[in-house]
């Protein structure tokens, strides 16, 4: 079989990290929580005494409250105007533009099972090595910088392929869905747990790409160590690294961030068996541990 020969893709749940799905109900009943709350609270603000709930101090936080629940048809806005600005700015791929590229993303999209084929925008990035996806009223979009495409196109397909398939994997998974923001769209915004979530739909995705690119390594080690580096570094050494990533102090700097560490990132697709070394290293990769 090519190493570019695709195979379908398990069920959604042989590749979500097992964490998330757990954590995301968690977040959509406290999603549920807080707006009831904040319904409430308009309706009858409790934090102040009784003689001021007829004032205008009280129609005024009223008025706040009530300005909250449109966060939801703000967040319809966003998703659409921010595919509108792509469409403006950024190139879409297709049979004569970038073809190569655009027929992986086909072939991923089949392998993957999506229902519609999600469509492929190159962008400037403007020094920002970035991609990602996501959703408009019937269209699921992926967005590469070119400084991703730059690195990548050329001097090592399968990291591009990997990154490819970890944003598809969002798209596979519902993350970019309207129900799904809606969903988690009070509780995302609590500092601690909404990054949580976010680092659990990492790994999920990390897993997508792998699946789709085993050979793929590079496509993290670019996050990690920057551009015109990536094919230099020594996966092994990086993955050693990734090991000793443990402890208190690493947990509490882990926290805050939407996305886990690149380097353990890394070292859990390998511990996985999802990735493998693009090239003979000079030091064994870390065996699996129980």
């Amino acid at each position: 079989m090519s190493r570019h020969e695709l195979v379908a893709a398990p069920p959604p749940r042989a590749l979500r990290h097992p964490a998330e799905m757990p954590f995301f109900v968690f977040m959509v009943v406290l999603n549920i929580v807080i707006v009831a709350a904040i319904v409430r609270a308009a309706y009858d603000v409790p934090f102040l005494p009784e003689q001021l709930q007829d004032s205008g101090v009280a129609d005024a936080i009223r008025g706040a409250l009530i300005g909250l629940l449109l966060f939801i048809p703000g967040l319809i806005v966003v998703r659409e105007t921010q595919r509108a600005a792509t469409r403006g700015t950024a190139v879409q791929l297709s049979q004569r533009q970038y073809p190569d590229l655009y027929r992986t993303a086909e072939a991923f999209a089949t392998a993957l099972g999506l229902r519609r084929r999600p469509d492929l925008y190159l962008a400037n990035g403007n020094g920002t090595l970035n991609a990602f996806a996501a959703q408009a009223t019937g269209h699921d979009y992926v967005v590469i910088s070119n400084e991703l495409f730059a690195n990548l196109q050329d001097g090592n397909r399968e990291g591009l392929r990997f990154i490819l398939g970890h944003e598809l994997g969002h798209i596979r998974l519902h993350h970019v869905a309207l129900w799904y923001q809606i969903s988690v769209a009070y509780s995302e915004l609590i500092p601690i747990l909404g990054p949580t979530l976010s680092r659990l739909r990492e790994y999920s995705c990390d897993r997508h790409g792998a699946h789709l690119s085993p050979d793929g390594a590079t496509g993290l080690v670019l996050l990690a160590s920057g551009r015109y580096t990536e094919t230099d570094v020594d996966v092994a050494q990086l993955l050693k690294q990734g090991t000793e990533l443990r402890g208190f102090w690493v947990g509490l700097a882990q926290l805050p961030r939407s996305h886990p560490f690149t380097v353990r990132r890394l070292e859990r697709l390998f511990v996985l068996g999802l990735l493998r070394a693009g090239a003979p290293s000079r030091d064994p990769a870390p065996t699996r541990r129980g």
